[in-house]
């Protein structure tokens, strides 16, 4: 999941306030298109409804719910009056997809909720929820949400209202940042700080939040400005809801290296006197994850794996593909092994996860297991039996169809991940990009395929005016394809944004998914106004990058290498090649080693041991200041300069100079123009 940052400020009082007076309303097509969809939607489940304000406590009322940014920025970390449009029971409105509608309503029940006796949620003080778990001598905090605000603001609003308790442990569920951006707000910023908590994570946690949110951490967080509509205002005809929750925070992301890693598949421990068992069901919904069960609770909170939508088996920002058939196994697994008691002897009265409510009783746990089991199982065996009749990704997804058992379960339904960008991510799991066509093999770059094509199509002038009458008949999926196909070639050409906007607009309100909604009208947004240059640097902040391994720092560095400006360098200062560096990491304990870092032929690599050939340099330093040099907040030059870094043989100056050919990265690219 995403990522707040400075950037991320959007949908919270940031965007331009011309873009209402120029977003339409739905056409009568959309108006029909989703009276029809509504009509289809299976019979309402009141329980639903009934879980979601289980057992609420308490909540800042909407009007007065405003978190402040710590560093004072002008826009909040959170404020839910933008969304005051879902209290109540408002009927959908045209523009809304009413399967949207609905869960964006259930998504709004917000505050702290007790859940059993031992167990509260703090939900909608960002997308994810934090669960704490009362223990003898204080609480266990799950997941402490995005920023550290909204997560101040959580654990201090369960302390108003149930005990002042100290937090002796926090849990990473898994390697997403809305599962860890706020444990600075809960350990150190609360109104009761504590600084010696434990904080767990499943093995490769620190892995895979580089991977994620520091490697491609800059591209995934321009993507996720459209996943989430982080440009887009709140309100019937823009942002609703993302599926998983009301929206991201904006407050400032933060992480503290886990000092506790569950590294076996099945662990049972305690953790302040309670019983935990921890399962690892790492690559199914992120790389690093785990679930939780408290046999003395009946308690299983299924971290990510089980909420009551349709997931992502590939997340529209940009990730990894998941594994759909393990997600099935896992989601087995936890069947046999918490909720049929048969096979294990525990018993599982509640099942939580960290976006959504819960799901109470035996029955509903079971129910919403097996179906999403067979959920997941299907979507991954029927894309490979019709992948292996010769079947593309794309036509598998255009006519892929759940039966009655799944379609009719609201918790089977497409509001964040879909049926069908999650058989195409499949297809690409086994396949890749390439359809196997030759044609397509080697195509041209977009700018040249479009210019092209436009001219194949008589030009813009006798593309647009097909394009207008398409318009009116409601093909909006052609519409916006071929129209931006004339911006890519003419970029200046206003009549077709302004006609793929407004294509892109009906799509958004006819979307059953959260996402797809907001992917459509932030590209709608972006072709009336441009993009937001001021972005920020995404999720590769100081506080992810300084936590990294001594590893990822040099990988990072590898990433960022650029081959041109290495050539410069080298030519500059009479270097010739291979560059060879002996870097002695002296603390933390467990950060302490030798290194021999080389640069041959642009590609940095390393390995352990100091180098056993001439080198350019050799250096000792320590983690922290390594963290500091490659996030930016400390200068090479300075470092020498104040013995942070101590030369120990060849060129003083040497490392500092490579290090002026690393790129920079700038959120602020094209994504819906050239």
């Amino acid at each position: 999941m995403l990522n707040s940052t400075d950037a991320l400020s959007s949908s919270l009082g940031r965007t331009d306030p011309k873009e209402d007076n120029l977003r339409e309303p739905a056409t009568d097509i959309t108006t029909d298109r989703n009276a029809r969809f509504a009509e289809g939607l299976p019979p309402e489940d009141p329980h639903d409804a009934e879980e979601a304000r289980h057992g609420f406590i308490a909540c800042v009322p909407r009007k007065q719910f405003l978190i402040k940014r710590r560093d004072g920025k002008p826009f909040p970390a959170w404020d839910l009056e933008p969304y005051g449009f879902l209290e109540g029971d408002p009927p959908y409105p045209p523009s809304v997809n009413p399967s949207l509608w609905r869960i964006a309503k259930l998504n709004f029940n917000y505050g702290l909720f007790k859940v059993c006796d031992g167990v509260y949620q703090v939900r909608g003080y960002d997308v994810s929820n934090m669960t704490i778990i009362e223990c003898v001598d204080g609480v266990i905090v799950i997941d402490p949400l995005s920023s550290r605000e909204t997560a101040a603001a959580a654990i201090d609003l369960y302390r108003q209202h149930v005990r002042k308790a100290e937090v002796k442990a926090v849990i990473y569920t898994h390697s997403h940042v809305d599962h860890y951006g706020g444990v600075r707000g809960v350990l150190e910023d609360s109104s009761i700080p504590c600084p010696h908590a434990d904080v767990i994570a499943p093995q490769g946690f620190m892995d895979a939040v580089a991977s994620e949110n520091v490697f491609a951490g800059t591209a995934m967080s321009r993507r996720a400005t459209y996943q989430y509509g982080l440009f887009v205002a709140p309100g019937e005809t823009g942002e609703v809801s993302n599926g998983l929750g009301v929206n991201y925070s904006r407050g400032e992301p933060t992480l503290i290296t886990p000092n506790v890693t569950i590294s076996q598949d099945y662990l049972r421990k305690q953790v302040h006197g309670v019983t935990i068992e921890y399962k690892l069901v790492s690559g199914t919904e992120a790389p690093s994850e785990m679930t939780l069960y408290f046999p003395d609770l009946h308690v299983l909170n299924s971290a990510e794996i089980a909420c009551p939508l349709l997931h992502n088996v590939l997340t529209l920002r940009g990730a990894q593909v998941r594994d759909a058939k393990k997600w099935a196994m896992m989601l087995d697994d936890l069947l046999s092994r918490y909720v049929l008691a048969n096979d294990h002897g525990n018993r599982t009265d509640y099942l939580l996860a960290q976006h959504n409510w819960p799901r109470i009783g035996s029955d509903r746990a079971q129910a919403l297991l097996e179906d999403q089991r067979d959920l997941y199982e299907l979507l991954h065996d029927q894309t490979l039996r019709r992948m292996n009749h010769g079947e593309t990704g794309v036509e598998i997804a255009e006519d892929f169809f759940l039966p009655p058992g799944l379609s009719r379960q609201w918790y089977c339904r497409d509001y964040y991940g879909t049926l069908s960008h999650n058989v195409k991510a499949i297809y690409q799991r086994y396949l890749g990009w390439y359809d196997g066509n030759p044609a397509n093999l080697h195509p041209l770059p977009p700018v040249e395929t479009a210019t092209r094509l436009v001219r194949y199509m008589g030009g813009a002038a006798a593309v647009l005016e097909q394009a207008k009458a398409d318009f009116d008949r409601g093909d909006y999926r052609w519409v916006a394809q071929v129209m931006s196909q004339v911006v890519f070639a003419d970029p200046d050409n206003t009549e077709a944004k302004d006609l793929e906007a407004r294509a892109l607009e009906q799509l958004g309100y006819q979307a059953e998914s959260g996402i797809w909604r907001n992917w459509y009208l932030s590209g709608a947004f972006e072709l009336r106004h441009g993009h937001l240059k001021q972005m920020g640097s995404g999720t590769a902040n100081s506080d992810a990058i300084e936590s990294m391994s001594v590893t990822n720092m040099f990988d990072y560095w590898g990433v960022r290498l650029n081959p041109e400006k290495l050539e410069v360098v080298m030519k500059d200062h009479g270097l010739a090649g291979p560059l060879v560096f002996g870097i002695e990491i002296t603390a933390p304990a467990e950060a302490v080693g030798v290194y021999t870092l080389r640069i041959r032929n642009a590609a940095l690599t390393y390995r352990g041991g100091w180098p056993d050939k001439a080198l350019t340099a050799g250096l000792k330093t320590d983690q922290p200041t390594l963290g500091k040099i490659v996030s930016g907040a400390l200068t090479y030059t300075e470092a020498v300069k104040t013995g942070r870094i101590k030369v120990l043989a060849g060129s003083e100056p040497a490392l500092g100079w490579i290090l002026t050919a690393l790129d920079t990265f700038d959120m602020a690219f094209d994504l819906v123009t050239p």
